[in-house]
């Protein structure tokens, strides 16, 4: 009998991370999922549907306390993945011209910094041969930046991808690292022009996450498997 995946799924309150949760549970996954304080309802009402499988936990990542708590209360567990799913962005009509600092450093903390002091917090706890993964973007793309839109969004995307390309060269193993673009989903942030449905993204990336496991090394994969360039 194949042991379960056990999961750490940072950021799964609501959105994409809701539904990769949910995508994870229904394939049998033993999973920690975590959202904010006082966004954990529907976390809530998914552990009454899988009691056996599912365990939430609260913690902003903006937060270094509450991250160094949430690892305390995990510090005996280990996992066959971590997932960081952590996404802001400012007005979309807004250039570097014309943020403010304040809603800059908002985007850049959530976007990149928080996520990766997650990372480096958690990867002990990650087996040898795991994966450790982030929800990049597709606009974090250097060469695929053609129009300059949602340019704080796209810079704080780059940046993620850049600090996991540094956290790879100074912990050379056999982990899996990616960096996953799912496309442009339907969510509240995604908005309801976006050209994918939750259903059409998020198994999907699943899928290709699932078929990079044990491969090693740094990837940067959409949400069906195909490489986006740097």
């Amino acid at each position: 009998m194949t042991t379960p995946m056990r999961v750490l799924l940072i950021g799964a309150s609501r959105g994409l991370g809701f539904a990769l949760a949910e995508t994870m549970l229904q394939r049998g996954f033993q999973v920690v999922a975590t959202g904010r304080e006082n966004s954990t309802d529907n976390l809530q009402q998914l552990a009454q549907r899988y009691p056996q499988q599912l365990s939430v936990e609260c913690v902003d990542i903006n937060q270094p306390e509450q991250v160094k708590a949430l690892h305390t209360r995990l510090t005996d567990r280990q996992f066959e993945m971590l997932f960081v799913n952590a996404g802001v962005k400012n007005d979309d009509a807004e250039t570097i011209a014309d943020v403010s600092t304040e809603e800059f450093t908002r985007v850049m903390v959530t976007n990149a910094l928080s996520p990766l002091r997650v990372i480096e917090t958690f990867k002990d706890q990650v087996t040898a041969t795991g994966t450790i993964a982030v929800m990049s973007s597709g606009q974090g793309s250097l060469t695929n930046n053609t129009n300059g839109n949602y340019e704080v969004y796209r810079g704080s995307k780059a940046a993620l991808n850049m600090f996991m390309r540094s956290f790879a060269a100074r912990n050379a193993g056999q982990r899996t690292l990616l960096l996953m673009a799912p496309g442009w989903v339907r969510t509240d942030m995604g908005g309801p022009e976006a050209r994918l449905t939750i259903e059409e993204s998020i198994p999907n990336l699943l899928n290709t996450m699932q078929a990079q496991a044990g491969k090693g090394g740094i990837h940067y994969l959409d949400y069906l498997g195909r490489v986006v360039p740097w």
